[in-house]
């Protein structure tokens, strides 16, 4: 499964990829997230790693690490999402000094008997992430 959901934030590049390179604050902006925590020491970066606790669509403990690391234009991030694993690519342009357009691209793989829920789910997946998307760019535009 893969998709893409686009949007522009009024907030800087650099505010806008600060705040999505601190995954700590997923929760904060996805609703079926309860906790993420980094489980690797030193500054963030290329192979820095997270663990976090998923509510939705249930409880489960979820691993991921750093795969690309460019501020303030590319954040990925690969590993368990949900009943899935993937990758989720974060790019960040500068529309001007105060606007930024993030395009969020996911692919996600499914295996065993998850693969003919998969695609199936996958519209509903997307939207989803397009809600926790418009959750995210409210909070910053907040700030």
């Amino acid at each position: 499964m893969q998709f893409e959901n686009t949007l522009t934030i009024n907030a800087p590049a650099d505010q806008v990829f600060a705040y999505l390179a601190q995954p700590e604050n997923l929760p904060r902006w996805n609703y079926a997230l309860d906790t993420t925590e980094q489980t690797s020491p030193g500054p963030i970066g290329v192979g820095t790693t997270y663990r976090q606790t998923r509510t939705l669509p249930r409880p489960a403990e979820e691993h991921f690490r750093i795969t690309d690391y460019d501020p303030p234009n590319l954040l990925t991030v690969d590993g368990d999402f949900g009943p899935f694993s993937g990758t989720a690519t974060y790019r960040l342009t500068a529309a001007d000094q105060h606007t930024t357009r993030l395009v969020n691209t996911v692919h996600l793989t499914a295996s065993g008997a998850l693969k003919a829920v998969a695609a199936l789910a996958g519209p509903q997946v997307k939207h989803a992430v397009a809600k926790n998307l418009d959750v995210l760019k409210a909070t910053l535009e907040a700030r």
